[in-house]
């Protein structure tokens, strides 16, 4: 005969042999006075799923419902009751122990947030001598995921057929090896939405793989390398890159005058880095500082950022750069977002699977300067950065 737990409050007692028979041997509940334990309510409809329960007695003294009308009246007390419960039948189908994440449950003190809903503990070991493996954060599609704090969670999200998948969020910045300096003499003409440099170094671009070369089949022209304005702006910044002349998109200067290359005032007017800034802002808008900051964070990192355009993502990156003939597969695709981003879970699964199938990392760059510093021209300079890596898992 299977033991009759009882509602109370939030949480389902079971007496008899409850200690024993659940908390002992199988991880559920948390012990009270002699062997009467307390359940969470999703540990209790999973031991009702199970049928080693057989029936909950409801707070109003009606006789003990089985599994149906307790997982339904649960649904409508209990927050996300349902996505919690499939997310905890199927860790405990895997072979995990789970806790809930809270006070007084075992391990609920080890959660690293409130936003945790299980502990999972390294399989075969029990909740109370067992180590965390996997703090668990659910979510279903349809609800937002902040990406502040994130890092060290493992996020289950629930999709609207009921299926799992598993992310692992994780801290960490980007790392690399390329042993690159770029000189400090060079000069550009600022355009549109580039940065020309006449007669770049052939390093800049061959092991620094700064630009791209303007060429062509027949084309008469050498040494002609053009900047991104990211790019641009981080060699100004550093004090490599001056501006000769600024060309609007009309042929004309900032202010839509015609500017003379030979004038050597041209050299020396404004601020080389504030004006790309300024012309970034322009086609770009505040975005461009947020992009800029973290472009300047992985070239000082000893890492090479190029424009991930193609695959949907800020940059894609890589870490040991020689020269562009022997080039190395990029390791992470970056995406730059604001501190106070939230992601949807379609989005992310959609970024996390790309990189996946193109063999890189996906990584994502938390940048506050759009909110902190807007309209200063040294904030992208300054701003920090927080790095959030995100995988697919399989637990």
């Amino acid at each position: 005969m299977q033991p009759t737990g009882h509602l109370r409050g939030d949480a389902v007692r079971v007496g008899g042999d409850a200690r024993q028979r659940f908390y002992d041997a199988r991880g559920y509940g948390r012990p009270l006075d002699g062997n009467e334990i307390a359940l969470s309510r999703v540990e209790a409809a999973h031991l009702l799923f199970r049928g080693d329960l057989s029936g909950i007695e409801l707070e109003d003294g009606s006789d003990p419902v089985g599994f149906e009308r307790f997982f339904v009246a649960s649904a409508a007390a209990a927050d996300r009751f349902a996505v919690r419960f499939l997310v905890y039948s199927d860790l405990r189908d895997r072979g995990f122990y789970l806790s809930p994440a809270r006070e007084p449950w075992p391990g609920g003190g080890d959660a690293p947030s409130d936003a945790v809903d299980f502990v999972a503990y390294e399989r075969g070991e029990t909740p109370d001598t067992g180590n965390v493996k996997y703090p668990i954060q659910v979510v279903g599609e349809r609800e937002s995921v902040a990406a502040a704090g994130l890092a060290g969670r493992t996020l289950a999200v629930v999709d609207e057929e009921s299926d799992i998948t598993y992310f692992a969020a994780e801290s960490g910045g980007i790392e690399g090896a390329t042993d690159y300096e770029p000189p400090e003499s060079l000069a550009g003409v600022l355009l549109a939405d580039r940065v020309v440099v006449w007669d770049a170094p052939e390093d800049l671009y061959e092991r620094g793989f700064y630009g791209q070369p303007l060429t062509g089949r027949a084309a008469d022209v050498e040494g002609a390398l053009q900047l991104s304005l990211v790019e641009a702006a981080s060699l100004a910044a550093d004090g490599r890159l001056s501006l000769s002349a600024s060309v609007g998109t009309a042929g004309g200067d900032d202010d839509g005058e015609a500017s003379d290359p030979a004038d050597p005032t041209d050299a020396d007017s404004g601020d080389a880095a504030a004006r790309i800034v300024a012309r970034g802002r322009d086609v770009e808008g505040e975005r461009f500082d947020r992009r800029l900051a973290v472009y300047k964070r992985l070239r000082a990192a000893d890492a090479v950022p190029k424009t991930g355009f193609k695959f949907g993502a800020d940059f894609r990156t890589y870490l040991d750069v020689e020269t562009v003939d022997d080039l190395p597969h990029s390791e992470h695709l970056v995406r730059v977002v604001g501190p106070a981003h939230e992601f949807s879970p379609r989005e992310l699964s959609l970024d996390v699977r790309l990189a996946g199938g193109v063999r890189k990392e996906m990584a994502f760059a938390l940048t506050g300067v759009e909110d902190d510093h807007p309209g200063d021209a040294d904030a992208p300079l300054d701003a920090d950065v927080e790095w959030l890596s995100v995988d697919r898992l399989t637990p």
